[in-house]
């Protein structure tokens, strides 16, 4: 099946199952026979399916790019810094403040690559872009309440990483071998692409 298509059905679904009742009545919602809204018949009001927008950033000084970890990943995974657009935010300003408040960086300029509907845990639209700092400016000041680790990684690194198949392995100092998220997460196609614009060619990976 399409990923899209499973997407979407899986969002639905948990959207359905976390709006029964009307957030004004408190009386149960009845779904159409379509599935894409909820009404409320003691006042007629219309629920639709919403998704929350969040930006999933790529942040480079040129060289390098910047990856971090949540506790929650499995070991050794690494990805692009994500976080949810605040009300009354622009896609550029809350990539500038993620990037600030997750590893105290100041983004100089930015790109926008793509989006993605990501369902897990909620249905959430994911903007992707890509993000330059200043090369003399690269310290790294870890927000502990948001991720685990962070660190700048170089070309050969990451190239590493990509091309590595098959189930990772520990080694015998207890670490992890970096690796990446997965071809269906958009942080893959941000990786990528800046691996790509190193080389000046495309990659098959």
């Amino acid at each position: 099946m399409d990923s899209s298509l499973l997407f979407t059905a899986q969002a639905l679904l948990r959207w359905h199952d976390g709006h029964q009742f009307c957030s004004k009545s408190g009386q149960p919602t009845k779904k159409n026979i379509a599935g894409s809204k909820r009404v409320c018949p003691s006042n007629n009001i219309i629920y639709y399916p919403q998704m929350a927008p969040v930006v999933i950033t790529l942040v480079s000084d040129g060289t390098r790019c910047l990856l971090a970890r949540q506790k929650s990943f499995p070991k050794g995974l690494y990805s692009a810094l994500a976080g949810f657009c605040d009300i009354g935010e622009n896609v550029e300003e809350a990539v500038q403040r993620e990037v600030a408040e997750e590893v105290g960086l100041e983004v100089e300029s930015m790109q926008y690559s793509a989006s993605q509907h990501w369902p897990f845990p909620n249905s959430s639209l994911m903007i992707a872009c890509h993000a330059a700092v200043k090369p003399g400016q690269t310290e790294i000041q870890v927000n502990l309440r948001e991720l685990e680790a962070a660190a700048w990684f170089s070309y050969e690194e990451i190239a590493t990483a990509l091309s590595r198949k098959g189930p990772y392995i520990q080694q015998q100092n207890e670490t992890f071998p970096l690796s990446l998220p997965p071809k269906l997460a958009i942080a893959h196609q941000l990786i990528k692409e800046w691996l790509e614009k190193q080389t000046g060619a495309s990659l098959s990976a």
